[in-house]
């Protein structure tokens, strides 16, 4: 639907609003992270309950954060995981963020870094007028291949709308990958370490312009969670737990 970029354009000067270098070790900062839990499926019956302050789910250690799912039983569900978000701690409309992430392997797997409107949790908007914004998400069933996306009320997967773009990179679950996004008023830019990916532009290809179509012009939190099962992460192997996302640091930028 849209033009994949082979290149990355030269990239404007950034000014450095926020990060997390995870240069220390316990639980994430609370002054930075704040956690989603339950277990009742997340719209996409996953099975993982989603815990908070559980050392065995998200720790920072050896100067990296490890997101990590066990095969064990709490409350309704059978895994357990962790899902960080920076709502009531950090908030970004337009401007640059980049996390660099080493995902898990094995099917069942379903990593995520992705963002949404602080609309949906003050119950504004639902999902999804509220608009959401896939910065990278992989399922283990189908190895290194990464996928970008945007949905809006006009254009999400329910409908098999949304604007959507996936690649087949290196060794994602070997090796550490920056992924990210350019953000302003006009376009969102997709950009894996230092390519320019995916590009989605306001109102191309015909798409409407207004909320119902482009609801990417308000604040937004960001997420990091590994989700088990589910829709799209699918069977789930007995065999790869404990599963670990490692996140080295998380930066977001604004234009100087």
């Amino acid at each position: 639907m849209y033009q994949k970029l082979r290149k990355s354009e030269a990239n404007p000067q950034w000014h450095l609003v926020w990060r997390d270098e995870f240069s220390y070790r316990g639980l994430p900062d609370t002054t930075r992270w704040n956690y989603d839990v339950g277990g009742h499926g997340w719209g996409n019956n996953e099975k993982q309950f989603y815990l908070a302050n559980s050392l065995e789910n998200a720790a920072v250690k050896q100067g990296k954060l490890h997101i990590t799912a066990l095969q064990k039983a709490h409350e309704n569900a059978a895994y357990t995981s962790a899902k960080l978000t920076t709502y009531q701690r950090f908030l970004m409309q337009y401007g640059k963020i980049e996390v660099r992430a080493k995902l898990p392997a094995g099917k069942g797997t379903w990593p995520a870094i992705w963002m949404l409107p602080e609309s949906i949790k003050t119950n504004t908007e639902n999902w999804p007028l509220c608009g959401e914004i896939d910065i990278m998400e992989h399922v283990g069933k189908d190895p290194n291949m990464v996928h970008t996306s945007l949905h809006s009320e006009l254009y999400n997967h329910i409908k098999g709308t949304q604007v959507t773009h996936f690649d087949k990179l290196s060794d994602v679950s070997g090796s550490f990958h920056i992924y990210g996004i350019e953000w302003d008023d006009q376009r969102i830019r997709f950009i894996i370490d230092g390519q320019l990916y995916f590009e989605s532009l306001k109102g191309q290809n015909g798409h409407i312009s207004t909320n119902e179509g482009w609801p990417f012009d308000k604040p937004y939190y960001l997420i990091l969670n590994l989700a088990i099962g589910g829709n799209w992460g699918g069977e789930i192997d007995p065999n790869i737990f404990p599963s670990t996302m490692e996140i080295d640091f998380v930066r977001m930028y604004k234009r100087k």
